[in-house]
């Protein structure tokens, strides 16, 4: 009966902590929401965009990167992004750092923030060699700098090369594909066919709905 009761325990506290991250979680995106409706750029605060990705990693008992990359790309601190990636790839299962890296990217440049996605790689590089971490160096990794590239000059064509030459790692998750549509949409003018769907369309769609 003991490691019965201690995982009854265990499941309880677990429930506890993502009951009350949650409460916080939709104060900060209520704010976030109010002050995108009263004078802030048009994603809400960047100071609270940062602080909810924070609190959401640093919090969370099961830690969902998408939610915190979604809040981080909304902030101004690429820097303190990288810092918590650094700190997941410290932790997390095989094959998850460069997810985790590629989707921070793409989400920065679905919203044409070419600036902050170099400089996220950058850091990332940095910060991972400091710790004495691994960079990860697959395929998904090398569409990610190739992409970047490309994305300086006015090279369509190119870009369409890779994502057919890349398409077996840019499908390890689904969601890249929308984001790379959108990517296109934003620096090559290019019309989507539909509007985002599935998980990252809930997320572009509004800022603080129930989705996230």
């Amino acid at each position: 009966m003991g490691a019965d009761d201690d995982m009854q325990q265990l499941s309880e506290a677990l429930g506890a902590a993502k009951i009350r991250v949650e409460g916080c979680s939709s104060f900060l995106k209520a704010a976030i929401k109010w002050s995108a409706e009263f004078g802030a750029p048009r994603n809400g605060s960047p100071e609270l965009n940062d602080m909810l990705a924070e609190y959401i990693y640093s919090e969370s008992p099961e830690v969902d990167m998408t939610r915190v990359s979604f809040y981080f790309v909304r902030g101004e601190h690429p820097r303190k992004f990288a810092s918590t990636l650094v700190n997941f790839m410290g932790k997390c299962y095989p094959g998850e750092d460069d997810l985790a890296i590629a989707r921070a990217v793409l989400m920065y440049l679905s919203l044409s923030n070419l600036r902050d996605a170099n400089d996220l790689m950058d850091e990332v590089k940095k910060q991972a060699e400091s710790k004495q971490l691994d960079f990860p160096k697959s395929d998904l990794i090398q569409f990610i700098n190739y992409l970047l590239q490309t994305l300086q000059r006015d090279a369509f064509p190119l870009f369409n090369m890779l994502r057919q030459s890349y398409r077996s790692c840019i499908d390890r998750e689904p969601a890249f594909n929308e984001l790379l549509d959108e990517i296109a949409e934003k620096f090559y003018g290019v019309q989507r066919r539909s509007p985002l769907q599935g998980m990252f369309g809930d997320f572009f769609k509004m800022m603080g709905g129930d989705s996230m």
